[in-house]
């Protein structure tokens, strides 16, 4: 036998003819991407997605009840939507002038010199009208403008709608089809009885009842409810669909995670606020209520991945496996050895033979020393 400078082996038998080997580390690797990572199929990512969501349930704030209409936003029950748990509102806005917000840069004065008469600030609230006058409660004073009055920070009212928001359902209906294989499914469970009216999520029993608390959905992204519900924060819920194909309809199956995505220990990026406003008329003035609404967005997000047993990647697939671990060159060599007519001068080529040669023993030698000198002296 003698290694090949591939880093094979030869076994060469009494006609000269080579048996082929190779190194055995490749082998279990070439089996896990054959086998684990179903290299013998098709497959397709990013599955064809519909989401559709509706949220049930009632809150009360302080003298007010708050029903699905008012906390939900946008209504329309798409793939992202926000639960309001919280709301700071500034009644009675209309056009006039009123005190500057004191948060606002280069707003505070002493004097009207300190207010430049026409200056527009992008993020105050309004046209500066060159007075300075008393702020709405303390001793400060600020530039005036002319704008919505008052403003936010002046006359905002806070009220926390959080109190029965854990117990909000969400329902989340999900289609997904994969066109290359044709396969479509959905994540309700096709049944007539009323289930959908009864039933809640759960991984194992009700696997197909899309329909989650909100207080779950916080649980389960390892955050506090009071704290999301104060400040606000986004949570994703991930709906992923890995399926066999070669496997019935019924082995692929949906699997949810949720986390929130919002980086909370970042304070410049964390939480979750917006503002909207409800425009109405008082004696024929324009009036309306701005709001600035903390909540829960809720972010669904799907993706997958599916795989059906084709012959083209199976082929090339195990080629490649065969050729990994020496079986493509032993065939080859086998079939040159054996079928070739000039079998001989391939082996020749190919191989060295090693001959035995019988080493013979050295002759012994005379012990005697020789001295031809001293001999014919005696």
């Amino acid at each position: 036998a003698r290694r090949l400078g591939s880093g094979g082996w030869a076994v060469l038998d009494g006609r000269g003819r080579a048996g082929i080997g190779q190194g055995s580390g490749a082998a279990p690797a070439r089996r896990y991407v054959f086998i684990v990572q179903k290299s013998y199929q098709e497959s397709e990512t990013g599955p064809e997605s519909s989401i559709i969501t509706k949220v049930k349930g009632i809150t009360t704030s302080e003298h007010k009840v708050w029903d699905v209409e008012e906390y939900v936003k946008p209504p329309e029950g798409g793939s992202v939507f926000s639960i309001i748990t919280r709301v700071e509102a500034t009644q009675f806005q209309t056009q006039g002038t009123c005190p500057e917000s004191i948060r606002v840069q280069n707003a505070t004065c002493h004097s009207d010199a300190d207010c430049v008469a026409g200056e527009l600030d992008m993020l105050g609230n309004g046209l500066r009208t060159g007075r300075c006058v008393p702020y709405y409660q303390g001793p400060s004073k600020t530039c005036e403008v002319f704008g919505w009055c008052p403003v936010e920070d002046g006359a905002s009212v806070s009220r926390f709608l959080g109190t029965m928001a854990p117990n909000f359902t969400i329902l989340i209906k999900n289609s997904i089809h994969y066109p290359k294989f044709h396969f479509s499914k959905g994540n309700i469970a096709d049944r007539t009885d009323g289930y959908l009216k009864r039933c809640t999520f759960h991984e194992a029993s009700d696997l197909y009842c899309p329909i989650f608390k909100l207080g779950f959905l916080v649980e389960q992204a390892g955050e506090s409810f009071a704290e999301l519900a104060h400040k606000g924060g986004v949570i994703g819920v991930i709906i992923n669909w890995d399926c066999d194909l070669d496997l019935p309809a019924s082995e692929c199956n949906p699997r949810y995670s949720f986390r929130r995505l919002d980086p909370k220990h970042v304070p410049a990026s964390s939480g979750y606020n917006f503002r909207f406003a409800k425009y109405y008329k008082i004696n024929g003035t324009t009036t309306r209520t701005l709001i600035k609404a903390y909540g829960i967005r809720i972010d669904v997000i799907v993706h997958g991945q599916a795989g059906k047993f084709s012959l083209i990647p199976t082929i090339i697939n195990l080629a490649t496996a065969l050729t990994s671990i020496g079986v493509g060159s032993f065939l080859c060599d086998w079939i040159l050895l054996t079928f070739m007519n000039k079998n001989k001068v391939y082996s020749h080529k190919k191989f060295d033979k090693m001959v035995d040669t019988p080493v013979s023993e050295p002759a012994p030698q005379d012990s005697t020393p020789t001295d031809p000198k001293g001999l014919a002296q005696l």
